[in-house]
């Protein structure tokens, strides 16, 4: 808060259908009296303008009350004026940032979401409608006094509330840790692209069962994810190499995903893949993306057909947040200021060595480590966690002719 004189403050609040004018008009008179700005927040809502505005008044402020409600009258517009006799104490800076997103976001969930604060001494400092579209987001920015066990209770207060209203609740650090972000690593299947990338190799093969059998079975615990893709990669021996290609022309993009990579691109972000899935089928959508890396297996092809072997190293559980450490050296950005995505189990490590983990439609073990879940089958819900906004992210794409929304199914 600047520096000013002990004398009185008034906070005014003007209120309104919004138009040109009405702040040139205020601050005018304001500047007339010498009066010093303490601070000022504006929001439109469907075109109604509220304008609030904290000042110091070296005189009488009876006086610029006066002045005040007359300038407003001939604008139209409606305007409180409060007067204390001494300066409020400076508010303390949010400590965090939770980012509410349903489709719709009801009354109750936002009721559910302010109860839990209040019950927890969590102060919410400002509320703003970030997106609505695909998903309704709002931002609140609070302050979590206290300290780890605090920010504990905080957070699975949030958790419930989630789960008992139907929503995604993300909360992260607010400040500077929050917008430091600067790297993002997505998982593939089922993540970046719809489907499994060996079922639909498989159906190719006309194994379908056979690797639903062995996916089964490592689901059930009885093979480790290394064990369960040699497995399923050996039902795929004398595929021709050519249906590779097919597969790869064939895969389906996430919603959002085009529009997700745009932006953080245009933020600074460096971005990449780290998969289970095959280096040969995601590569030509790499170069498509222009993604920054690529880590995947490597299908063993002798003569124009697969041998139903894998080469190299697996990337599997371990192996993806090793590749995620690599991304980030290779590009000199601290782990701290890396993002990860992903749906599976063998995400665990790497969402759990990112500086934030992103469970996308997950499965239970994997939300129970993320830093936040997302249910909606929408990726560029992750912008809106990192604090992009709906509006920041149409600007830029009609500056660049990419700007349109595609129906949504009911």
């Amino acid at each position: 808060m600047p520096e000013s004189s002990n004398g009185p403050t008034i906070l005014i609040t003007v209120t309104g259908g919004d138009k040109p004018g009405v702040s040139s008009v205020l601050f005018g008179v304001l500047a007339r009296k010498q009066v010093s700005i303490l601070d000022v927040e504006q929001t439109v809502i469907r075109g109604r303008l509220t304008l609030g505005v904290l000042a110091a008044v070296d005189g009488d402020p009876e006086d610029v009350q006066e002045l005040v409600e007359q300038a407003m009258a001939t604008v139209g517009m409606d305007v409180a004026v409060e007067i204390t006799a001494e300066q409020p104490p400076r508010p303390p800076a949010a400590t965090h940032a939770v980012v509410l997103l349903g489709a719709p976001v009801t009354a109750r969930a936002l009721s559910a979401v302010a109860s839990a604060l209040a019950d927890r001494n969590v102060n919410i400092e400002s509320i703003a409608g970030i997106a609505d579209y695909p998903v309704t987001a709002l931002e609140l920015l609070v302050t979590v006094p206290g300290g780890a066990e605090a920010e504990a209770a905080f957070r699975a207060a949030l958790v419930s509330v989630a789960t008992e209203q139907g929503v995604d609740i993300a909360a992260s650090r607010a400040g500077i840790a929050r917008r430091a972000k600067r790297l993002i690593c997505f998982d593939v299947d089922s993540t970046l692209v719809q489907g499994e990338v060996i079922e639909m190799l498989a159906a190719r093969a006309g194994k379908e069962a056979e690797v639903a059998a062995v996916t089964e079975a490592a689901m059930r615990g009885e093979l480790d994810f290394e064990q369960s893709l040699h497995a399923r990669v050996q039902n795929l021996a004398g595929l021709p190499a050519a249906v590779i290609d097919e597969v790869a022309q064939e895969l389906q993009l996430t919603p959002g995903a085009r529009t997700t990579i745009r932006t953080l691109k245009r933020l600074g972000f460096r971005c990449g893949v780290v998969s289970g899935g095959f280096t040969a089928v995601i590569e030509p959508l790499a170069r498509e993306l222009e993604l920054d890396f690529v880590r995947a297996n490597t299908l063993d092809v002798v003569d124009g057909v697969l041998t139903g072997r894998v080469v190299g190293d697996v990337v599997d559980r371990p192996g993806k947040a090793r590749a995620l450490r690599e991304f980030a050296d290779s590009f000199g950005i601290p782990i701290e200021q890396t993002v990860a995505v992903g749906d599976g189990a063998n995400d665990i490590d790497m969402l759990s060595a990112a500086g934030l983990g992103v469970a996308f439609n997950a499965k239970p073990a994997l939300r129970e480590v993320a830093d936040t879940a997302l249910s909606h089958p929408y990726l560029d819900a992750v912008l809106f966690v990192l604090g992009v906004t709906r509006d920041e992210i149409e600007a830029a794409d009609a500056v660049d002719g990419h700007l349109r929304r595609v129906p949504l199914g009911s």
